[in-house]
């Protein structure tokens, strides 16, 4: 398994978001900034987190996003979900049935790992992410730049 940039750039601007603890909406560009991620690709993903009603957007001056749910309510695997990030080990744990499976000595290794996976990021919350983190908060730009929706 391996978590691609997709899936790591969601985690990192949604983690970055609840860190603000703001109700404010936080623009995309400066969430972009502070995580270095290109702008243009993280529209990409919030669009994905906003359909799956991870995040919710207000337009015009002073827009950005915020989260739509409280942070200890939103796993991990959610937001994995959300942009379409597969957790799978190995192609047989997934939902297609494998055409050794009744034979293979290893599926249930397979299987077994899948399991302890997944649940690990249905059980980790974005708050437990954020409380884990405190320490690294990200501080408040103070270049003054204005940055629009």
């Amino acid at each position: 398994m391996r978590v691609t940039t997709k899936g790591r750039y969601a985690l990192r601007a949604i983690t970055n978001l609840a860190m603000a603890g703001s109700e404010k909406p936080i623009p995309i560009k400066k969430i972009a900034a502070d995580e270095d991620i290109s702008p243009e690709f993280l529209e990409q993903i919030f669009f994905k987190l906003k359909k799956s009603g991870i995040v919710g957007s207000v337009r015009g001056p002073g827009g950005g996003f915020v989260l739509d749910k409280e942070p200890s309510e939103i796993s991990v695997k959610d937001i994995f979900d959300a942009v379409g990030e597969g957790l799978l080990i190995a192609p047989c744990t997934g939902e297609e049935e494998c055409e050794r499976q009744d034979n293979c000595l290893v599926h249930d290794v397979w299987m077994e790992a899948s399991d302890h996976i997944v649940g690990y990021f249905e059980r980790l919350t974005l708050q437990q992410v954020v409380d884990r983190n405190q320490d690294k908060a990200i501080e408040p730009m103070l270049t003054g730049q204005e940055f629009d929706v």
